[in-house]
């Protein structure tokens, strides 16, 4: 992994390891979703199961996902808008580094559920961002993460 990618730093900020053992590793489905339920061990983290086993512990879970594909991502602008409708914001987003905080630490317009989990597909090395966003970004995913910690209710996010 190159030394700033955005996957490494968000890592290196929370636990710098993968969350979920390979495919080649035996596990239960139960045992996946539990370890979901752990608003201590939650944080930002490479995905080393199949996305569809991520679905099921999910879902299992009583958690609510955000899938968003960042493949070809450049600039704020178009991070912003491939977040807000991957989480289905509501249609006063402000699309801002704020409204993009705000959003992320009230998710009450998304109904209930027992946690959350953002899958990032595709993440180049840079986000896609200046240096500047990019470590904007990252600190609002991490603080976001921290957030939801404090309330007890587990905040994670995949790298994919």
């Amino acid at each position: 992994m190159p030394k700033d990618s955005p996957t490494q730093t968000l890592l290196q900020k929370e636990r710098g390891q993968s969350f979920l053992p390979s495919s080649g590793e035996a596990r239960e489905m139960s045992a996946l979703a539990q370890q979901l339920g752990n608003p201590e061990a939650a944080g930002s983290y490479s995905l080393r199961c199949s996305v569809d086993e991520l679905r099921a512990a999910v879902d299992a879970a009583g958690f609510a996902l955000f899938d968003a594909d960042l493949k070809g991502i450049k600039g704020k602008q178009n991070l912003l808008n491939v977040l807000a409708g991957a989480a289905g914001f509501p249609p006063e987003f402000g699309a801002n580094w704020d409204a993009l905080a705000d959003d992320l630490c009230d998710l009450s317009w998304h109904g209930e559920a027992a946690g959350y989990v953002l899958l990032l597909r595709n993440v180049s090395d840079t986000f896609g961002l200046s240096a500047n966003d990019r470590e904007i970004a990252q600190d609002l995913l991490a603080d976001t993460v921290v957030y939801w910690r404090q309330r007890k209710k587990p905040f994670w996010v995949f790298f994919v």
